[in-house]
């Protein structure tokens, strides 16, 4: 959980940096496109108010029916003019055909025919005027350059007569205002964006800041909870595991012969399992298989568990039932699932002729295996009325001459290994391990 947690925070704050990129970026886009939106308005106030001088002053000066005509008069009245607009640097007035039909600045170069390109061409052949901004450099622009200016606004406007184009106005205005009045405003725009895109971002941190405390806390909450119910469920398993053995005690309660002969039989199989290897979580389950194997014998009648004589076929048959029904009642603890198998199988025999599901080999569980030797081992040692204890060394043959037929070989096997190793958990003293051998 906590990993979870911790995985879902770091994305959380990923996605908080993500976001930041992400709008940083779209504000510089933003402010790119509304910056250019500007300067182009700039331009075309600029083209509209420039064309409307050309056409409101400069035409009817300039223009005779088809023909453009500067006389010695409009030259006086243009010059006039245009002293009182100094942002006004300089005026052309070209023909179709490309001539320089008029000019305020270096009237030498009237009369000369200059190449027409870009948009002076583009304005003489759609009718339609133009505005850029531009840096003054080429040699047709060399006087105009001489100003001193060197961003200028350049507004190209037809001259029109009888719905027919006959040449253009070229006219360079200073652009330092309008420079500055972009500056100007485009920082405001930025300020504005800037101060936009961190409001909201500051308003996302702290939503990734308060989802994040919430979450930690609700973590904290949760760990707490599952602590507490990792506590119940142990004292839960504590009380079935007390109640098991409670069940455990009764059943050999009803039997003074067999007292002690779980642990018994706990204390061998865990011995012999030492032997085999077996995993933790299979020595566990055989710790408690062993311990409650017999518990089925609870649903048996008393008067069959303390009787003194041998049983009779069917009252062996009822006993035989024993192995399910211990299996069945601790089906129902959770915490001994894993022991159900041994509980039930640990009456098999290698040769198939076990109960209750007659498994034959391999299809025996080693755990039950195991766990089925060593009850056969104490029930062989121990004194019954119907039955005299066999001696070591009887006992031993016994479980020799079931090698293979009872008992699993590799488990009988590892059980004279853990006897030779550890007599006293089976039971026999050490001058009589020998045997064993």
């Amino acid at each position: 959980m906590a990993e979870r947690v911790r995985r879902s925070l770091t994305l959380l704050w990923a996605f908080v940096v993500v976001s930041a990129i992400i709008l940083a970026v779209g504000g510089l886009v933003l402010g790119a496109a509304l910056g250019g939106a500007l300067r182009q308005q700039a331009l075309d106030d600029a083209r509209l108010a420039l064309s409307q001088y050309t056409n409101g002053v400069l035409a009817p000066r300039l223009v005779y029916g088809t023909e453009l005509r500067v006389g010695a008069r409009a030259t006086a009245f243009i010059r006039a003019d245009l002293v009182e607009r100094p942002d006004i640097l300089s005026v052309k007035v070209w023909r179709a055909d490309g001539v320089l039909a008029w000019t305020n600045l270096a009237p030498e170069r009237i009369g000369r025919s200059f190449p027409l390109s870009g948009h002076l061409s583009e304005v003489i052949e759609t009718g339609k005027p133009k505005a850029e901004l531009e840096q003054l450099g080429d040699a047709e622009d060399a006087v105009e350059a001489g100003l001193g200016k060197r961003d200028v606004i350049e507004v190209y406007a037809p001259v029109i007569s009888g719905g027919e184009v006959i040449g253009a106005y070229e006219v360079y205005a200073d652009a330092s205002r309008l420079e500055e009045s972009i500056a100007g405003r485009k920082g405001v725009i930025w300020i504005v964006i800037a101060s936009v895109f961190a409001v909201l971002w500051l308003l996302l941190l702290l939503l990734a800041r308060g989802a994040s405390i919430t979450m930690r806390r609700q973590t904290a909450a949760l760990r707490e909870r599952s602590l507490a119910l990792s506590e119940s469920y142990r004292l839960l398993e504590e009380s079935s595991l007390e109640a098991i053995e409670s069940l455990n005690a009764t059943v050999e309660a009803k039997d003074p012969y067999t007292a002690g002969h779980s642990l018994r039989v706990q204390r061998i199989a865990l011995a012999v399992a030492g032997e085999l290897g077996l995993a933790p979580k299979e020595l566990d389950a055989l710790r408690f298989g062993s311990l409650f194997h017999d518990i089925g014998k609870i649903a048996v009648p008393d008067v069959l568990l303390t009787k003194p004589d041998r049983l009779t076929p069917d009252e062996y048959e009822i006993m035989k039932r024993h192995s399910a029904e211990g299996a069945r009642i601790v089906s129902k603890f959770g915490r001994l699932r894993d022991s159900v198998p041994i509980i039930r199988h640990h009456h098999e025999r290698w040769d198939g002729r076990g109960y209750p599901d007659g498994l034959l080999g391999e299809d025996i569980p080693i755990a039950a295996a195991i766990a089925g030797l060593a009850d056969a081992w104490d029930a062989m040692t121990i004194e019954r009325p119907y039955q005299r204890a066999l001696s070591v060394d009887e006992a031993l043959a016994e479980v020799r001459v079931n090698r293979g037929t009872q008992f699993v070989p590799a488990v009988v096997d590892a059980f004279f290994a853990a006897l030779r190793k550890r007599p006293a958990e089976f039971g026999i003293p050490e001058a009589l391990t020998a045997a064993a051998s």
